[in-house]
């Protein structure tokens, strides 16, 4: 099937993985770095354990300043794990508009308007074989992990992925990319500036243990966090802008 087909059939199932502590499901471009300095990801979790589904694009400008948009409140999405690192958190509308079997365009509000495509390889194709066939079970399995994000480096070109680790607010995080593509982003405005062409980091952009690929990545994923006890949670700044939702 192709991405958009997989997509809707994701917001439309709704079904909140197993397990205990903060639970997501939905898809994501994981990272896209370009060349300008600037890094685009994207989060679209229809179902949550933390609240309801949410939408979050996270902006690092080229001076290292993290901005995260999202259609919730801080603390019902992205920034509860990753505030200690986050200049601004900006509530505001989000869509997504698929344009074609493999291509959408994300607006919030009005300051951010990105078009992407998707795309295969005979890479990313096996990867995704080798995914469907991995025993339920192993998902969570540390090593199985580490070995997964070793494959995305060397076969895709990533630089250093993390799968599990820590986040700056000190939850556990298990991520489980099941589906994966490459993107190709057409174009990225962010307040009225052209973000330019798509291109490596000089240093790999990270969030604590959590790193932004050095190529465009898409994903269907399930993400798990837990509370470290020993490390408690930074307080979350909060900035809300009101706008008006695209037409």
């Amino acid at each position: 099937m192709d991405p958009r087909t997989i997509i809707q059939g994701s917001e439309q199932d709704g079904l909140l993985p197993a397990g205990t502590g903060d639970r997501f499901a939905g898809y994501a471009v994981i990272g896209l770095p370009f060349a300008s300095g600037h890094v685009l990801s994207l989060r679209r979790f229809p179902v949550s354990s933390v609240g309801p589904g949410y939408t979050s694009v996270w902006h690092r400008d080229r001076g290292g300043r993290w901005t995260f948009y999202s259609t919730v409140a801080p603390e019902q999405g992205c920034p509860r794990y990753f505030g200690s690192e986050i200049e601004k958190n900006v509530v505001v509308p989000i869509r997504i508009e698929w344009l074609g079997p493999a291509q959408f365009l994300v607006v919030a509000g009005s300051v951010l308007t990105w078009e992407v495509t998707l795309a295969e390889s005979r890479t990313s194709r096996a990867m995704n074989t080798a995914a469907r066939l991995l025993p339920e079970g192993w998902w969570r399995k540390r090593f199985v992990l580490r070995v997964m994000g070793v494959a995305a480096r060397f076969a895709l070109g990533t630089g250093r992925i993390n799968l599990s680790g820590y986040t700056p607010n000190g939850h556990e995080f298990v991520a489980n990319p099941r589906q994966l593509w490459l993107v190709k982003c057409r174009r990225a405005i962010i307040r009225g500036v052209d973000l330019g062409t798509v291109g490596p980091l000089v240093e790999q952009a990270h969030l604590r243990d959590f790193r932004i690929p050095q190529k465009g990545v898409f994903a269907v994923v399930r993400a798990f966090l837990k509370a470290n006890p020993v490390t408690p949670s930074p307080r979350i700044q909060t900035l809300t802008q009101r706008t008006h939702a695209t037409p």
